[in-house]
């Protein structure tokens, strides 16, 4: 038998809101079993970058601190710096984004505390001795913690393939160099044809990685450039692609021939780093809900690609994301996303992101001991009520 997955549909009723059902799922995966008596709580979730809609609401997020305090717990919500320059590079500019789409105390019940620091530079070294890292950079304030209960809006990302309880605790868990290390062997495309060397992508990079020089020589050029185009020293490049974001002209675009894989192992690993000593101190739950597709750090939240199928939680991450993954290629896909023609996409993240082996993140979390991919779906069903 596999590991048990607990599910409750977005159906509410009079006496069955979705804040009831998201404490009785909290509760059902083993909430109070993971707490420490007096211990600190971190509840590690996305703020959202600003402009972006799709992050989890923080009315949503009420349920769990509260059931966390009922337990006994003292929970803080807590996220990472960026690498990229957007509006969470650093504590200051973070938590003014958090407050600014909702996450105040009178909300949330819970104070905010940006867990790697200021700037991005307060981590604790994890021993972990796997494929590519022998020790992991974990931010502080979660390194600490007693406990982790992790709230991960699901959705599909341009690297990972999707976004779910493994990267919100491997990636987002991790301090400015572990990002950075994650991110070290994935650098973006130029595409000359279309640059014309205006320098918005020279502004956006945090790492000094892109500079503006002559174009080559024999390279076509649109009207506007005047003989200028941007370059990339691969070397400071850490992929974290905020050039890509900034760039209108559409110039910068993911390389395709990297190795992604690679990435997603790595993420894994980290998420190995932030939850060793609180095996059986950790609670996931996934929200899927806005399945957008990409990632909450851009500024903006495309169109999701299904209606909102439910919040799942369980007390291994693996199976959760598999489960996940799962319910979204059952559910039939929106015409109003980039989705479009097709009567059914059976692999959605394959059919938005078609060279991406999105299954690595989770063969190798699973290699890594952080779960299996077997799982028990078990429905929380719904209290009898006024429909």
């Amino acid at each position: 038998m596999g590991a048990q997955v607990y599910f409750t549909s977005m159906r509410t009723g009079y006496h069955n809101s979705l804040l009831t059902k998201i404490d009785r799922l909290a509760m059902a995966a083993g909430l109070e079993d993971i707490v420490k008596k007096g211990g600190l709580s971190a509840v590690k979730l996305h703020f959202g970058e600003r402009g972006g809609t799709a992050f989890i609401r923080p009315v949503l997020v009420r349920p769990v601190v509260d059931a966390l305090i009922r337990a006994g717990a003292k929970p803080f919500l807590t996220d990472t710096g960026t690498l990229y320059v957007g509006s969470r590079g650093n504590s200051v500019d973070h938590l003014n984004t958090a407050l600014l789409n909702g996450f105040a105390y009178p909300v949330a019940g819970a104070p905010l505390i940006i867990a790697d620091g200021l700037d991005g530079s307060d981590e604790v070294a994890v021993e972990v001795n796997l494929k590519h890292f022998k020790e992991v950079l974990i931010a502080s304030a979660i390194a600490h913690a007693d406990s982790l209960v992790s709230l991960a809006h699901f959705k599909l990302h341009d690297g990972a393939g999707f976004g779910g309880a493994i990267k919100n605790i491997g990636m987002g868990s991790a301090s400015r160099k572990g990002k950075m290390a994650q991110h070290s062997e994935v650098a973006p495309k130029i595409i000359y044809k279309k640059c014309i060397g205006c320098g918005l992508c020279v502004e956006q990079c945090a790492h000094g990685a892109i500079s503006i020089v002559e174009r080559p020589a024999g390279v076509s050029a649109p009207s506007a450039a005047a003989g200028k185009a941007v370059q990339i020293d691969r070397k400071l490049c850490v992929g974290c692609a905020q050039c890509i974001h900034a760039c209108a002209q559409g110039a910068l675009t993911i390389q395709w021939d990297s190795d992604f894989s690679k990435l997603m192992e790595k993420i894994a690993e980290y998420a190995a780093g932030a939850l060793k000593g609180k095996g059986k101190r950790s609670l996931f739950i996934n929200f899927m809900t806005q399945i957008s597709p990409a990632c909450d750090c851009y500024p903006f939240s495309d169109a999701p690609i299904v209606g909102d199928i439910g919040i799942a939680a369980s007390r291994d991450p693996v199976a959760l994301d598999q489960a996940c993954i799962d319910l979204l290629n059952k559910s039939p896909h929106l015409q109003s996303s980039c989705l479009k023609g097709e009567s059914h996409y059976p692999d959605k993240i394959r059919a938005v992101y078609p060279k991406l082996d999105w299954e690595r993140q989770l063969i190798h979390a699973e290699q890594a001991g952080l779960g299996t991919r077997d799982y028990e779906l078990i429905e929380i069903e719904a209290k009898s009520s006024r429909a």
